[in-house]
């Protein structure tokens, strides 16, 4: 069975309950999971899930600096994350704070690795975004995210 990893950080609680929300669509659509929290993740963790969602709380109109961390030492893999999926979500203090360019930090990061990028056409181009905590409707958003992303890991990598 094929697996994806899901990475957050979350400092106030809003990260991570979007995290969950992900977790649930990516269970519900089959795949198995794998939720840590970004100061439990190594990046030797990469290797073996066929994906990977990573989310951040945003920072300056970026990831904070706990992911960028992490993604910086995913160099360490360079070329051995090559057909993996990758996605993101953020979450963000207001509408403009940032949380679109935060996303597309770690998109560009996960493009680098020659990893496959799925956009979507409903619930955010890039990635989920909330402002503050996530309600019921960002919450449906992230589990349809999660399913989405599960799905083309199932195309994918059937066998896992």
């Amino acid at each position: 069975m094929p697996k994806i990893l899901i990475v957050c950080h979350s400092k106030s609680g809003n990260t991570a309950a979007m995290a969950e929300a992900v977790a649930t669509g990516v269970k519900n659509a089959g795949v198995e999971v794998i939720l840590k929290k970004v100061q439990e993740t190594n990046v030797d963790d990469f290797l073996g899930p066929e994906g990977i969602i990573i989310g951040s709380p945003t920072y300056f109109a970026a990831t904070t600096a706990e992911i960028k961390r992490l993604i910086d030492d995913s160099i360490k893999h360079y070329k051995n994350l090559e057909g993996k999926v990758g996605a993101a979500f953020a979450s963000a203090g207001g509408i403009g704070g940032g949380g679109e360019t935060a996303i597309l930090d770690i998109l560009r990061a996960f493009l680098v690795h020659g990893m496959i990028v799925p956009g979507f056409v409903t619930g955010g181009h890039y990635g989920p975004l909330s402002i503050g905590a996530p309600d019921d409707e960002r919450k449906q958003v992230c589990m349809e995210f999660g399913s989405k992303v599960a799905e083309i890991v199932k195309k994918l990598h059937p066998a896992g």
